[in-house]
């Protein structure tokens, strides 16, 4: 398939497909008068498209289409956190996708094996996962995590969930605090808001040798490190995330480098925090992931099974974890700097 090149694909967006259940919502109507080219389809239910045999998901992140649905009310609106990602110290903490896959397309991702499709799900009921969120918080403070399964600040242009969250961030600042995750270097969104003290945005960093091999599609480390550093001087609560840490051969001087392109740009003194994670993932998705990809080094790296999660073996995983948090620690205190376990 690597003979195929841009000319043999439609343009990205080029056709929507539509619930007809949310044909007349209103968020329909928003995003489709993004695409006035594009062509509408109706559809049943967005799983006719989405969950459809045979799909080749490395094609179809070359030509994705979008999907515009209603995420089912009567089911999880909002999920508990997955034990592969940090809680941050937070007791109640939840995840909630509004937004099935992302524009990126890194080779390491677990949604390639999360997902049977490479194609976007916008669920337009948001108001419906809100109404879940104000109810979950009748009954504790929440800490939610809305950018998981794809990057919101990346499809702000076609969605504005992620200045839509803020606001509702806004409504709640007592008892919600939310993660916006990105590898977007999005700098005109925080020059259109206000920084909330309740809504943290989490940088990913990677060294840019990770970025070229592994994180098609996605902006350059210099440009994310622009974008958060900027970020911290006007006052909104930032994270870096180095996770997923990725081995590769001469991964030391990769990392370092990286580490000192920060360490020059971003006053690592006004941080929220950091978080440090070498790569792990479910059994399942990496079974899936290594069948679509055989020759993609981060996915058939011989890792080591423990409890149904795929890691690094403990020595190297250590090793890299290790390197990273000893670095960080000459810049910031270690109870800012947070490991998975």
């Amino acid at each position: 398939m690597k003979y195929l090149n841009k000319d043999c694909f439609n343009p990205f967006f080029s056709h929507i497909y539509v619930e007809k259940a949310v044909w007349n919502h209103p968020g329909t109507k928003e995003i489709l008068q993004k695409f006035p080219s594009a062509g509408v389809i109706e559809i049943g239910h967005y799983k006719e498209v989405f969950c459809r045999s045979r799909q080749n998901c490395l094609l179809q992140h070359r030509s994705q289409k979008l999907i515009l649905a209603a995420k089912d009310r009567d089911g999880t609106l909002i999920y508990r956190g997955s034990p592969v990602c940090q809680s941050f110290g937070n007791e109640h903490f939840y995840y909630t996708s509004c937004v099935m896959n992302c524009i990126y397309d890194c080779e390491y991702c677990y949604l390639k094996g999360m997902y049977p499709s490479a194609n976007v799900v916008i669920f337009v009921n948001i108001e419906d996962i809100w109404n879940e969120a104000e109810r979950l918080l009748s009954e504790h403070p929440l800490y939610l995590c809305v950018s998981y399964d794809t990057d919101l600040l990346a499809l702000e242009r076609i969605t504005g969930y992620a200045g839509a969250w803020c606001r509702f961030a806004e409504q709640h600042s007592g008892r919600l605090k939310i993660e916006i995750r990105t590898k977007c270097a999005a700098g005109q969104f925080f020059q259109e808001r206000k920084p909330l003290s309740n809504v943290i945005y989490a940088f990913t960093l990677s060294p840019q040798e990770v970025i070229r091999r592994f994180e098609h599609g996605t902006p350059s480390l210099s440009e994310r490190i622009q974008c958060a550093s900027r970020a911290v001087q006007d006052g909104f609560p930032v994270r870096l995330c180095f996770d997923p840490v990725i081995y590769l051969n001469g991964w030391q001087k990769y990392y370092e480098r990286m580490l000192h392109e920060v360490f020059q740009s971003i006053e690592m003194e006004k941080l929220e925090d950091v978080s440090v994670g070498t790569f792990r993932i479910s059994q399942d998705y990496l079974k899936k992931m290594r069948k679509q990809q055989p020759d993609c080094a981060a996915v058939w790296f011989p890792y080591q099974l423990e409890q149904g999660f795929y890691q690094y073996p403990e020595a190297l995983r250590e090793q890299m974890e290790q390197y990273l948090v000893k670095m960080l620690e000459e810049y910031m205190p270690r109870e800012k700097i947070f490991m998975w376990k």
